[in-house]
């Protein structure tokens, strides 16, 4: 019902910034939450970052809390993920979200819809 890809994903040097994004297609998704989440090899999939329909709210994992901002451009359906000072820990494939549902959650499980991932690889 709703496809999502990722792009924007690369190689960066600590300190660097990406933006990635996350284009929505079969369904308008300005309704409802999306979200990021990243996973690194052996590691589980944890949440990033989740912005409400109409950006009325947003939240972050801690380890991103003033590196990282979520945003979305409903006219395009897409979200992104602003990604400043990056660090080595922040290497991880990044998956955008969502649960067809208007406000963040933060378990994986809640969320019905899942792009490809993009990879990101931050260097020191």
């Amino acid at each position: 019902q709703v496809q999502l890809v990722e792009s924007g994903g690369g190689l960066v040097q600590a300190g660097g910034s990406l933006r990635l994004s996350c284009a929505a297609s079969g369904r308008i998704v300005s309704n409802y939450a999306m979200a990021w989440f990243r996973q690194a090899p052996g590691k589980e999939r944890e949440f990033v970052a989740g912005i409400s329909w109409s950006s009325i709210s947003t939240y972050y994992a801690d380890p991103v809390k003033g590196r990282f901002t979520i945003s979305r451009d409903d006219a395009k359906n897409i979200v992104y993920l602003q990604m400043n000072t990056l660090k080595p820990e922040d290497t991880a494939a990044y998956y955008c979200a969502t649960r067809l549902v208007r406000w963040v959650a933060t378990p994986a499980g809640e969320y019905t819809y899942w792009g490809q991932g993009t990879q990101v690889t931050v260097s020191s």
